[in-house]
């Protein structure tokens, strides 16, 4: 993967990064954001590519590479923030110019030991099971990266969470989730952005027909799962698991968090450099590079 990846992502972040600039400092951004990624792509600590020998397999390499005290006091700034979000952003569009009609809110369980001492994991609903750790939470909607997403102990709602991202949506269309999210605020607050969410239909015999509030893009939601079209559109979810078994299914991956990544803040640099490690895969991988 390295040979394969590497230097795509080495270029996006030189050329996003030609309009960045900061003061007062002696390594600049892309120089960590690269040591990041690096790191990731090799399933490595941060500290072991801050070594200038752990580099010698690519000539895609910065002058001067930071010392982790310098990686530990800066990974989680404001400035190397813009930049990842820059970076990300540019990745997101080269894989399509708009996302897609239909778009897919989901959480992916991230576990880790039951002992761990981690103060930041959470106890939660893993993958059929309870589970102590984090949980990666997106929106998708068929470009290489989610058009939103978010890193939460486990233990927090997909409500809650989704009350975050949905407000970050503006292209519109159809909001496909499972029925963890079947609440009527989601349902207005998807609305509002121009999407209406769709989730399954819920027990009872006359679903919608309760005497408490019913969004009206609730009931809009039960008349599409009554029919032929809701139904095959609801089908459409299942690129949900292929975007995260795709995300998970090649070396360098987003799979399970390794022994060193613990802290919530250390869990979502690691995978944001997931997402842009899968992000160039798919873009090579549809001839976009």
């Amino acid at each position: 993967m390295e040979r394969e990846l590497w230097p795509l992502l080495y270029r996006t972040v030189r050329e996003v990064a030609r309009g960045f600039s900061q003061k007062y400092v002696q390594i600049p951004g892309w120089v960590l954001l690269l040591t990041l990624v690096w790191a990731a792509l090799h399933d490595r600590p941060v500290g072991w590519a801050c070594q200038p020998r752990n580099w010698d397999t690519t000539p895609y390499r910065p002058p001067r590479l930071p010392s982790p005290s310098t990686m530990s006091r800066r990974a989680d700034g404001v400035a190397l923030g813009l930049l990842w979000r820059a970076v990300e952003q540019r990745l997101r569009e080269q894989s399509g110019a708009h996302p897609a009609l239909a778009a897919w809110l989901d959480g992916k369980p991230l576990p880790v030991s039951g002992v761990s001492k981690d103060p930041d994991a959470g106890y939660g609903r893993g993958a059929g099971t309870m589970a102590k750790g984090y949980k990666l939470h997106t929106v998708w909607a068929g470009r290489a990266l989610p058009e939103t997403w978010e890193v939460t102990p486990l233990n927090v709602s997909e409500k809650v969470v989704a009350r975050r991202l949905i407000p970050q949506l503006a292209a519109g269309g159809y909001l496909l989730a499972d029925g963890n999210y079947d609440a009527n605020p989601l349902f207005d607050l998807a609305g509002a952005q121009g999407y209406q969410l769709v989730t399954p239909l819920p027990r009872g015999a006359n679903p919608g027909s309760g005497h408490h509030y019913q969004s009206p893009y609730r009931l809009r939601s039960i008349a599409l799962m009554q029919s032929p079209f809701g139904k095959q559109l609801y089908r459409l979810r299942t690129s949900i698991e292929r975007a995260y078994g795709n995300a998970t299914s090649f070396g360098g991956g987003l799979g399970p968090l390794p022994a060193w990544v613990r802290g919530q803040g250390r869990v979502r640099t690691w995978v944001w450099a997931k997402l842009l490690i899968n992000a160039a895969r798919v873009l090579r991988n549809q001839g976009l590079t």
